[in-house]
């Protein structure tokens, strides 16, 4: 069966996060999400994964003029992280956006982000949510560490 890409609602989004992502939760806002599924039948469909797009978390990328994939989610269905990336690109693209950013960790490949034609810009952070001048909750031990930041221009 092909891989579609249908609207999501935030909620369903983050319903399809909380039960099949790795080590995220679900998030709290966003400018839009989408869905690629599978048509079961006629205009009935089966979620095989999700992306949530919204504003940038490092306020140094929050210009304006670009977006974050905060969220991409997928069941494993070949190709649906591809879809999601690039459906969510050409989503910002028509809105007016000139940029969409996402990070990985080091240890995932990035085929799915070169896929959907995304290009490594470098790495990045590698520290803690947590400082004496801001005091929040102590990252996950999962979560730390560097990531690598993408880009689609």
């Amino acid at each position: 069966m092909m891989l579609v890409i249908v609207p999501s609602s935030l909620d369903e989004a983050n319903a399809f996060v909380a039960a099949h992502h790795r080590h995220h939760g679900p998030v709290v806002g966003h400018k839009f999400s989408i869905s690629v599924a599978r048509e079961v039948s006629a205009d009935v469909f089966s979620v095989c994964g999700v992306a949530i797009v919204g504003r940038p978390v490092a306020r140094g990328n929050d210009d304006g003029w670009t977006l974050e994939v905060t969220r991409c989610c997928t069941d494993g269905s070949r190709n649906a992280c591809s879809m999601l990336y690039r459906a969510a690109w050409r989503a910002s693209k028509g809105m007016g956006y000139r940029r969409v950013i996402t990070y990985s960790d080091p240890k995932e490949g990035g085929a799915s982000l070169r896929g959907a034609g995304f290009r490594l810009v470098g790495v990045r952070g590698g520290g803690n949510w947590n400082t004496p001048a801001r005091p929040r909750v102590d990252t996950d031990q999962l979560l730390r560490g560097q990531k690598l930041l993408w880009e689609a221009v």
